[in-house]
């Protein structure tokens, strides 16, 4: 008889914890905007708080949030690197510009050619400089993009429901929408009922 109190007494915690969770996760809809507040209907908050229940997805949420910084944090420091480099190479360019200009004072007659060559050298780093610019970006897009449809699967295959790999703007936007939900539940206290499994 103690066996089956136990169970009852798991089976309420899990059910007070999926209220509560269910509860904050409705309130939480109601901040983003209206339509996404449409697909987000009871039925959806609840089998999302339903996947909370365990702790599994918010151990999952709270190591694919750390990945996500931690990537963006390298990103954004080799992309600072490479402006760096090109500041550098613009300001050695400059010093080499003046140093030929002051080179030809003496010869006035070159200083057309020397200042359109100069001209032309600095025309073709600008562009070099935008072109790895772009690339650079483009490299960062692309990862960014990689690491989503890796947590969209992460997600997915935890049974966490909405998530599913796309690429879609509007159902990558209702996903960060849900995963900042998780992320708020996960700083919160449900109880013991937390712990059950």
């Amino acid at each position: 008889m103690a066996n089956f109190d136990d169970q009852e007494s798991v089976r309420r915690n899990r059910q007070q914890t999926h209220y509560a969770m269910l509860s904050e996760l409705t309130r939480l809809a109601r901040e983003v905007p209206a339509s996404f507040q449409q697909r987000l209907p009871y039925s959806t908050l609840s089998a999302i708080a339903s996947s909370l229940l365990d702790g599994t997805v918010f151990e999952i949420v709270k190591h694919l949030y750390e990945i996500q910084q931690m990537t963006e944090r390298k990103l954004m420091e080799q992309r600072a690197q490479l402006v760096n480099t090109h500041k550098v190479m613009k300001q050695e360019q400059q010093r080499k510009h003046r140093s030929e200009l002051e080179n030809c004072q003496s010869k006035p007659h070159n200083i057309p050619l020397v200042k359109h060559t100069n001209d032309k050298e600095k025309e073709a780093l600008d562009k070099r400089i935008e072109y790895e610019i772009n690339q650079m970006d483009e490299r960062i897009l692309l990862e960014l993009d990689q690491r989503c449809t890796e947590q969209q699967t992460t997600l997915e295959k935890a049974g966490v429901h909405g998530f599913y790999c796309t690429s879609n703007p509007q159902e990558v936007k209702l996903q960060m929408y849900v995963l900042k939900f998780i992320l708020k539940l996960s700083s919160m206290d449900f109880g013991s009922a937390n712990a059950v499994t």
